[in-house]
């Protein structure tokens, strides 16, 4: 099977990217009565939420050492995000939200720095490989 064209993946990455704020987006445009499931997921929901856009980012990024910027980018939309529920009925601003939030970016961005060196090392050893035939 032929390999994607360079630039193809950057953008269905960055349309991932892009995707995933607008998941989160959509999920802050709920009012307070329709958040509500009886019990407080709140905390896991931000982090796991801001995991995943980190992560995304890094993947974007095309750089395991993008793990900063990644965490940055997250944690401001996690701060436009508390802003954006202000204009919310029934919700509200919370600066431990966006705590999680960035501690979720952090944990996301992490695990795809990961991976990214983990594959890289990979392609590496699998160039080496073949090229020693």
């Amino acid at each position: 099977m032929p390999r994607m064209p360079r630039s193809r993946v950057r953008a269905l990455r960055w349309t991932a990217v892009a995707a995933w704020a607008g998941v989160i987006f959509a999920l802050s445009s709920l009012s307070g009565s329709q958040v509500s499931i009886g019990i407080d997921v709140s905390a896991f929901a931000h982090f796991a939420e801001y995991a995943i856009l980190a992560g995304l980012l890094v993947f974007a990024l095309e750089r395991s050492n993008g793990v900063l910027t990644a965490v940055a980018l997250a944690s401001a939309y996690g701060v436009t995000d508390e802003l954006h529920q202000l204009l919310v009925p029934g919700r509200m601003s919370d600066p431990v939200d966006w705590a999680v939030d960035t501690a979720g970016a952090i944990a996301g961005a992490a695990i795809a720095a990961w991976l990214l060196r983990r594959s890289a090392g990979r392609e590496s050893a699998l160039i080496r490989s073949a090229t020693r035939q």
